[in-house]
């Protein structure tokens, strides 16, 4: 069954930075070789989006949307710095989270509401070091109810990619929050000291959470999760969060272990704790009086930038 949506959210912004070369492990890419990618494009015809429906639009009430993929029937892989408000720094109640899942002209595949929400214990919203914010930028939502839907299939996930392997985006994003975009081809670029993943791939503010797919034998698998536009040198690139160790912690906390002391669950269940998080996550903020953020028209909030 298809439902429909009454709403029209704002896109999440994306940190923007400005990337020294020197934290990356490889010179500046050559730009003759952008011809290898492909420009974006909508997915507009049930043909093109049925292979991509479980990845959806994250809808955050009064707060925007992100980008989000279905990696269980239960739980949805999107970044970290979705879950929070971008004016104030405050943690996101699961109550006001709701993933469509191949949403697509106002309409979507499935629509369920987030139960709890999970982020690794090492991602701060306000953190000083913008760089270790992208690589723990990831987390997983949980849904109230599993999406068990023959089109909705979820991905499987596979190793971070290679510098210079061939990857895939799909996204919603600003101006295009209707309907999904695909690029077919773009590339991871370097990977910096911590992890982060710098890819050639076209990214806005709402593709927060994007899954990057690789491509193998059994189809798309997901890789990496977009975290942040940069400015690398003289060109735009897409930032990514390496998978690997800190999304199987956070599947290990699914499957059982609820005391992992890790990880920190939200829940829209037990609002007194929800409460306590986010006071606490509030309390962690020392840098939030230096960040200068004002909302705007878009709800979007600028962030500044690291400079060379």
């Amino acid at each position: 069954m298809r439902f429909a949506s009454m709403l029209a959210p704002l896109a999440k912004g994306l940190l923007v930075l400005v990337v020294a070369s020197a934290s990356l492990s490889m010179p500046l890419p050559v730009t003759a070789s952008d011809r290898e990618d492909t420009p974006l494009r909508r997915l507009l015809s049930a043909d093109e989006a049925n292979r991509w429906e479980a990845v959806g639009r994250v809808d955050m009430a009064g707060a925007g949307f992100c980008t989000g993929a279905l990696i269980s029937e239960r739980h949805v892989l999107t970044a970290a710095h979705c879950l929070f408000e971008s004016t104030t720094g405050r943690a996101i109640s699961p109550s006001r989270i709701t993933f469509k899942a191949g949403f697509r002209n106002g309409r979507a595949a499935a629509v369920r509401k987030a139960r709890r929400v999970i982020t690794h214990s090492d991602y701060v919203y306000t953190h000083a070091d913008r760089l270790r914010r992208v690589a723990t930028d990831i987390a997983l939502i949980e849904l109230q109810a599993p999406i068990r839907d023959t089109e909705v299939i979820p991905f499987q996930r596979d190793r971070s990619p290679k510098v210079g392997d061939r990857v895939m985006v799909v996204s919603y994003a600003k101006d295009r929050e209707n309907a999904p975009s695909l690029q077919e081809r773009c590339r991871m670029l370097a990977e910096g000291d911590r992890a982060v993943m710098v890819y050639s791939c076209d990214v806005n503010y709402g593709a927060s959470g994007s899954p990057i797919f690789v491509v193998s034998n059994q189809g798309p698998k997901i890789a990496s999760v977009v975290s942040a536009m940069a400015v690398w040198g003289d060109r735009d690139v897409a930032l990514g969060a390496s998978l690997g160790e800190p999304l199987e912690g956070l599947i290990h906390q699914l499957e059982g272990s609820t005391d992992d002391p890790v990880f920190r669950w939200l829940s829209a269940a037990d609002e007194p704790t929800f409460r306590q998080a986010a006071k606490a996550s509030m309390a962690r903020q020392s840098i939030a009086s230096q960040l200068g953020r004002s909302s705007t028209q878009t709800g979007r909030a600028p962030l500044p930038q690291i400079e060379n």
